[in-house]
């Protein structure tokens, strides 16, 4: 009888030890997760003295109660606390749980990474590819500054520089007359190039202040995107300074392509000259020769074998390239457009045919997502002030010559400088002939923009401050 009840108080010994070690476990959880109300920062920065106590306090209980769990810390160097412990235990119990709360958490790495290599293959793809109506890319009678205007301005452009080349074709043409018959060579060379010293058409701000009214002016957007007033008006498009600093002796602008292998109506195959490569060569030739610019022109190849990914395999190498050259202000993007066969983007200027050209613009947001977080670009409003600007000063000069800024759901790699600017130069329908003659007046335009006329001049006329 003795010994039966000393097996029975030996029981109520082992299950009272067993439900004082569970209380102990449950406190010790109860007092970690209450830790953390204890742990802030004084207000010098530096940990208060409850969170030290705390952390005391953690560190003897696990000694006493989990010395093995506390032999590992010192061991491993890996602090994990005691919730983090319980819930391990968890889901070593509970296997199935366990799996299927890493199998979510992969659903969602994976929905992620498919959806960023979704958009980068669309933006290498579909920058030629425009959601609108062919013809609302070119001016018509919605227009502002249309209904005849451009016309006119394009004809007194073309007068203004026939009347000063009237007297030198006289006396070329009397000179060519007086050559020996034999085959002398003739002095009638090409007739090079006049800057447009006036304004063809100047703009009545007054009559541009809503954003109906300067969409209908100067933009063509994209059915895949969208934007609104916060962007789209003038203190925000003529108020920034596009203006650059820095002599010639550093590079201030880069001009690379995306789409290299972009080619005209009659480029001669393996001939890179002849491509829209040839004519990034020229355009910074003349912003370099004629308007003292320090350009850098990179002619990598990122779309060889396929246009998918072309702008995320030309992210590395442009940013190495801006990295060296610190200097550098605005970086170009220089492609050429693709039309309907048949169809061709030209002008006469000057009495040469003339390629139009177009300043597209991403801005990193869909119309039915919204903004794109994984193609974030501080410098949209940047962007379009620049292209906005480089368009006003085209429209001035040379009316019909530019196509209407075109605005697009994706990024095309316009983040990595305030003053970046994507240009689509021409069409596969245009010749090599029309792309070369385009890049003269592109050349001024942009000079015009940089050398901050434009901006100062819009400004003035606008009544708008210079953000500061």
């Amino acid at each position: 009888m003795g010994l039966y009840s000393g097996r029975k108080d030996k029981k109520k010994i082992k299950r009272k030890m067993i439900a004082g070690c569970m209380a102990a476990l449950v406190g010790i959880a109860v007092f970690c997760a209450l830790a953390p109300s204890f742990s802030g920062k004084d207000g010098y920065g530096g940990e208060r003295f409850w969170g030290k106590a705390v952390v005391w306090m953690q560190g003897q209980m696990n000694r006493i109660y989990l010395p093995v769990f506390a032999f590992l810390e010192e061991e491993t160097g890996i602090h994990k606390s005691l919730l983090e412990v319980l819930e391990e235990i968890l889901f070593h119990q509970a296997p199935v749980y366990k799996y299927s709360e890493e199998q979510a958490g992969m659903q969602v790495s994976i929905e992620d990474e498919d959806t960023y290599d979704l958009l980068i293959r669309q933006e290498g793809t579909d920058e030629e590819y425009k959601g609108v109506e062919d013809g609302s890319l070119e001016y018509g009678e919605d227009a502002l500054h249309i209904d005849g205007d451009l016309e006119k301005g394009m004809l007194e452009e073309n007068n203004s520089y026939n009347e000063k080349k009237q007297k030198e074709e006289e006396e070329e043409k009397e000179e060519e007359e007086a050559l020996d018959k034999e085959g002398a060579e003739t002095k009638g060379e090409e007739k090079e190039f006049q800057k447009a010293e006036k304004k063809s058409y100047e703009y009545d701000w007054g009559s541009v202040r809503e954003y109906e009214d300067i969409v209908s002016a100067f933009y063509a957007i994209d059915s895949t995107t969208s934007i609104t007033d916060e962007q789209l008006n003038l203190e925000n498009l003529l108020g920034k300074d596009m203006g650059i600093e820095g002599g010639p002796e550093n590079p201030q602008i880069l001009i690379y392509h995306t789409h290299s292998q972009e080619a005209f109506a009659d480029s001669v195959e393996g001939d890179v000259s002849t491509t829209i490569v040839g004519a990034g060569d020229r355009l910074a030739k003349i912003l370099t020769e004629k308007y003292g610019f320090c350009v850098l022109h990179h002619t990598g190849e990122y779309d060889v074998e396929a246009r998918d990914y072309a702008y995320s395999n030309a992210l590395p190498e442009i940013e190495r390239i801006l990295a060296e050259n610190p200097s550098i202000e605005v970086v170009i993007d220089l492609h050429r457009d693709a039309v309907a066969e048949g169809r061709k983007l030209m002008v006469n200027l000057q009495g040469k045919p003339t390629a139009q050209f177009m300043f597209f613009n991403g801005l990193s947001r869909t119309r039915s997502k919204g903004d794109i977080s994984y193609l974030e670009n501080p410098y949209v409003n940047d962007n379009l002030a620049f292209s906005f600007q480089a368009q006003v000063a085209c429209n001035e000069y040379y009316p019909g010559l530019a196509r209407r800024i075109y605005l697009k759901a994706y990024r095309y790699n316009m983040h990595l400088k305030a003053k970046s600017m994507l240009i689509e130069l021409g069409a596969q329908t245009n010749t090599v002939e029309e792309i070369m003659n385009a890049c003269e007046p592109l050349a001024h335009v942009l000079a015009k923009v940089l050398y901050g006329e434009t901006g100062a001049q819009a400004r003035e006329a606008a009544g708008v401050e210079m953000e500061q």
